[in-house]
């Protein structure tokens, strides 16, 4: 008979179930989910398989607690915004949000590039990452409202200008196309959404 998977409520315990989903989350970004077994991430977090199985029903179940810790500071820094942010200047607000983000992709590209390729393979990291998005989203939306923007489909441009802002950090970190001026672009993507957002600041 399988073993239920139990929460850990002593703090030993805790702090191994925290070391499992941290080796678990390294072994994956590094080698690959599917290279990557239930034994070895035991051994890289220094317990037994048997603890392992106390905590976490499978490998994925693993994987999905580490999106939880770890997938946000990845792929939604933005998402510690507080709403209450005043903007000052609209342009200085994007080229900030433009560097916090190619600055993640850099830190992270390992885990970035492990994560998207999870994305479009597997239904439940593809909700998880759906969600975050509206999320972000919706965060956003809220600091503009709260800075006195008209909310007249404000939740589908904030949407258009984190997809352009993705955009261009794969385009400078991965892709690197090598004819493309990438301060060229990253100015084009910063007047687009200032163009399309040029109607929406209250006066």
């Amino acid at each position: 008979m399988e073993s239920e998977v139990r929460e850990p409520r002593q703090k030993r315990a805790i702090e191994k179930k925290e070391k499992i989903i941290k080796a678990g989350f390294d072994l994956i970004c590094e080698n690959g989910y599917y290279s990557t077994n239930t034994a070895e991430i035991a051994k890289a977090a220094d317990v037994s398989t048997g603890i392992v199985y106390q905590y976490f029903k499978d490998k994925h179940d693993i994987f999905m607690s580490s999106m939880e810790k770890y997938g946000e500071g990845i792929f939604f820094p933005m998402l510690n915004a507080n709403e209450d942010f005043k903007i000052q200047d609209f342009d200085k607000l994007i080229k900030s949000m433009i560097k916090q983000h190619i600055e993640e992709h850099k830190v992270s590209s390992i885990a970035h590039e492990e994560i998207t390729a999870m994305i479009h393979s597997d239904k439940e990291v593809a909700e998880y990452y759906y969600r975050k998005e509206m999320e972000l989203t919706d965060k956003i939306k809220q600091i503009l409202l709260n800075n006195n923007f008209k909310d007249e489909h404000l939740e589908e441009k904030v949407h258009i200008m984190l997809g352009m802002i993705e955009n261009l950090c794969h385009e400078v970190i991965y892709h690197k196309h090598k004819d493309m001026d990438y301060d060229v672009m990253t100015d084009l993507v910063i007047s687009t959404i200032k163009e399309l957002f040029k109607k929406d600041l209250i006066k």
